[in-house]
């Protein structure tokens, strides 16, 4: 099958992390500092990426300003004709910092937040955190720079989501995005603590709309909507290995963040392999890419252009089988699977990200 190449790059530069949400999509054995891509090896696969096609480098982590060469990377990135992306905790982001990035060629902040009030996003963050994300937001929108704001929803936070809202306006956001949890990593561990109720999702939906007309031409909302309730599964990244590619603190390429779920997958790392002999021939690349490797009741179904089958990563968690129909789908003969998993109780503790 015809491949394109890749419009996107999220270059994970470590898992160091000052936050310990719960909620952390990052795998629960995170990548030590020791086993980190050096500033040459960043450097090189910035170079490999552009020269593939990538014209978007999402700098991220956990917590990428913790590795002193980001000042490099971001003029590398810029220096090669990306865009360049910072996604932060906003945690360590001075005046100072920003405006030695935004001269290197950073164009876009994208911030998370864990609630809308102190005490419970300090409490979701496992941090004091909150302060410091306004002060962030504040100093992105001086420098002149386009911000958005990411909040994952749950049933920790889905009560606050009109004041999450208002919190986007004071921070003068550009965007926000409200992504229910994709239970991938951490996220997984604690889904029994997380998973958001019917009545929280259905009483989002209002609030929602409301503001998206309200703000419309003032702020982009993007709402990812809880899809272990939904009959339908989210699309994966516009199909596996379709778009974006993702490199993890170690060098291993994914095909989409949450791959190396899949035990079965064999991953390649650009340590040992060019990054376009990955997109265009590795294993892992081309698993599921297009539809020949769908079974039914995914490879009859008329819908299978638009989700192409659903989540990978989440078929393989669900059912120990990526090929499977993703069990979300109420076409899925597993979704029995997810049904339960709704029926659970829910847990009071919290498993913090280490």
């Amino acid at each position: 099958m015809d491949v394109s190449p890749p419009l996107g790059l999220l270059a994970e530069l470590t898992h160091r992390c000052p936050l310990h949400c719960p909620y952390c999509s990052n795998p629960v054995e995170l990548t030590a500092r020791a086993a980190e891509l050096s500033t040459e090896d960043w450097l090189s696969v910035l170079t490999q990426a552009r020269e593939l096609g990538v014209l978007q480098v999402h700098l991220s982590g956990g917590e990428p300003l913790l590795r002193p060469d980001l000042p490099a990377l971001v003029a590398h990135a810029h220096g090669l004709g990306c865009y360049v992306n910072l996604v932060t905790s906003g945690l360590g982001l001075t005046a100072s910092r920003l405006d030695d990035l935004v001269s290197r060629g950073l164009a876009h902040v994208q911030l998370s937040a864990q609630g809308a009030t102190r005490e419970r996003a300090d409490l979701l963050a496992g941090a004091k955190a909150h302060d410091r994300k306004l002060a962030a937001a504040a100093v992105v929108k001086e420098a002149g720079l386009p911000l958005s704001l990411n909040v994952v929803l749950h049933r920790r936070n889905h009560d606050q989501l009109a004041g999450i809202i208002e919190l986007a306006e004071r921070m003068g956001a550009d965007r926000l995005e409200l992504a229910n949890t994709q239970y991938y990593g951490w996220a997984l561990r604690n889904r029994d603590a997380l998973m958001p109720t019917a009545e929280q999702l259905a009483a989002a939906e209002p609030v929602v709309r409301a503001a998206v007309a309200r703000l419309r031409g003032t702020m982009e909302i993007v709402y990812v909507v809880a899809d272990y309730h939904e009959p339908y599964p989210k699309p994966c990244m516009y199909g596996w290995g379709a778009r974006q590619l993702t490199v993890a603190p170690d060098g291993t390429v994914l095909p989409c963040p949450a791959a190396s779920a899949i035990s079965t997958l064999s991953l390649s790392s650009v340590r040992d392999t060019p990054l376009a002999e990955i997109w265009y021939r590795s294993s892992s690349f081309n698993a599921y890419r297009g539809e020949e490797w769908m079974t039914e009741p995914c490879r009859t179904c008329d819908r299978r252009g638009l989700d192409f089958g659903g989540c990978r990563c989440q078929a393989f968690l669900l059912t120990g089988d990526a090929a499977a129909t993703d069990p979300v789908c109420s076409r899925s003969p597993e979704r029995g699977v997810v049904d339960l998993v709704l029926s659970r109780p829910p847990v009071t503790d919290l498993v913090m990200r280490r």
